[in-house]
């Protein structure tokens, strides 16, 4: 794909990507777990970067150690993926996470787990979806124990470098190695469900818009 990261966002969402994987027979890329978006209605698409998190329940000695190292490496149109197994131990990510993301161009965050903040971090207008929402900070709590390591998030597996798109239908992974054909596919699919769109709204049945367009 040449199209850029912002045009991307401009015309794909999450239920058109998921039907492209499925032409490439990858039937398994959308996230099975409820992760709504807590901070925006709009269509997040950005590059994955992954960390785990654990519960702890004694002192860290080097608390938001890897966080922010993580953090500190986002490049732009970054999306952070917050494995945290669904813990609501603590609000794992925040107002200030967010404001060095955003400076680094993160794109926005993905959490499964919970987060705080959100009030602030919607008027920063900063992307975040999230299982839960917890007032408790991570320190001595929580912490991130890998970063850029393979991650499981409901069923479906995420690597750095795959492609995310999240809104309010849901979370769709695409796979890194395959990303080209499955946006493009993606993209194509979108012009032809308005061309059928247009169509059925001037009259034509839906039967027959299907079987002259191909497409539902």
């Amino acid at each position: 794909m040449e199209r850029t990261f912002a045009q991307l966002r401009e015309t794909l969402y999450s239920a058109v990507v998921a039907d492209a994987c499925d032409q490439f027979g990858l039937r398994n890329q959308s996230i099975q777990l409820s992760l709504p978006p807590q901070t925006t209605t709009s269509v997040m698409i950005g590059r994955c970067r992954t960390s785990t998190w654990e519960d702890i329940f004694s002192e860290d000695p080097s608390p938001y150690e890897l966080e922010l190292k993580l953090v500190d490496s986002c490049q732009t149109d970054d999306v952070v993926i917050s494995a945290a197994g669904g813990s609501t131990r603590s609000g794992i990510w925040g107002e200030l996470l967010s404001t060095a993301a955003s400076n680094r161009g993160c794109a926005g965050v993905i959490v499964d787990g919970a987060v705080r903040d959100v009030q602030k971090m919607r008027a920063m207008e900063f992307p975040v979806f999230a299982a839960a929402r917890c007032a408790y900070d991570s320190c001595h709590r929580q912490r991130v124990n890998s970063i850029d390591e393979p991650v499981e998030v409901g069923g479906v597996t995420i690597c750095s470098g795959d492609i995310v798109v999240a809104d309010e239908d849901g979370v769709v992974i695409v796979p890194q190695a395959k990303s080209d054909e499955i946006l493009a596919a993606a993209w194509d699919k979108v012009h032809a469900e308005n061309v059928t769109r247009d169509a059925i709204k001037e009259g034509m049945g839906a039967i027959e818009a299907y079987e002259k367009y191909g497409v539902l």
